[in-house]
């Protein structure tokens, strides 16, 4: 695409626009997603006019600009979540029901954690995740597992781009990987809220790394919380068995 004056491409600004919204500012005026997108208001109000038509964004009547229905259409039609998120929904539904707690299925992407899908529960406890949100690595119970079973290189990489944070959080982080991997599946109390504990366990593929995990948020101290473990790990597993017959030509 062609480049602009001050040399990103369209496609540089598309996702800068894109990547404005999250949970927090779901929302947002033309000037505030101009300035966070790092584009000339001028550009961005004629850049709108565009988005709007493909319905790539919408416009309310108060003027605030928020994102399209078409994005959630094209997201839908990832071959990769669908699977996935089309295998796990039963093992999903028979834990939201068994420990009646928030359910979350989870993917690493962008040395993030992608929230897939998520099953609620009236009663349940505090939790922060959300569809389509985003979560950090190093403080949340999803992101130590998907870590914990990914690729070794992965994790290597992972680690040069994230050191200092993951020195300061997890200083004996070997240990704790080494720990995740023989329990099969990862636990920690408190850190996106002191009132609850998470527990996430991997979906493997047929060569033992992960694909995705399984977790549920518990309230700390509770002792649902190893019943909750192993429940995570008997779904994951079965969901590893049900997605590696489906990928089975």
């Amino acid at each position: 695409m062609a480049n602009s004056p001050s040399g990103d491409s369209m496609l540089d600004r598309l996702v800068r626009i894109l990547d404005s919204f999250d949970s927090e500012n779901q929302s947002l005026s033309v000037i505030a997603l101009a300035r966070r997108a790092e584009i000339p208001k001028a550009t961005m109000y004629r850049l709108l006019d565009e988005l709007v038509g493909h319905d790539l964004l919408a416009r309310d009547k108060d003027g605030q600009v928020r994102l399209g229905l078409r994005l959630w259409e094209l997201a839908n039609r990832s071959t990769t979540t669908q699977d996935l998120r089309k295998t796990a929904l039963p093992f999903m539904e028979d834990i939201n029901q068994l420990l009646g707690q928030n359910t979350q299925l989870s993917m690493l992407h962008q040395d993030e954690v992608l929230i897939i899908e998520r099953l609620s529960r009236p009663g349940s406890v505090v939790n922060q995740a959300s569809v389509a949100g985003r979560m950090p690595v190093h403080s949340t119970s999803m992101g130590m597992a998907l870590l914990a079973f990914s690729r070794p290189e992965v994790i290597r990489e992972f680690l040069d781009r994230h050191r200092e944070i993951m020195n300061s959080t997890h200083p004996n982080f070997r240990a704790e990987m080494a720990e995740i991997r023989r329990n099969g599946y990862a636990s920690f109390d408190g850190f996106i809220d002191p009132e609850t504990t998470g527990a996430a366990a991997p979906i493997l593929d047929n060569s033992g790394y992960q694909v995705a995990v399984l977790s549920v948020v518990v309230p700390r101290d509770s002792t649902s919380l190893q019943p909750a473990a192993m429940a995570l790990r008997t779904a994951a597993r079965g969901i590893s068995r049900a997605l590696l017959l489906t990928n089975t030509p």
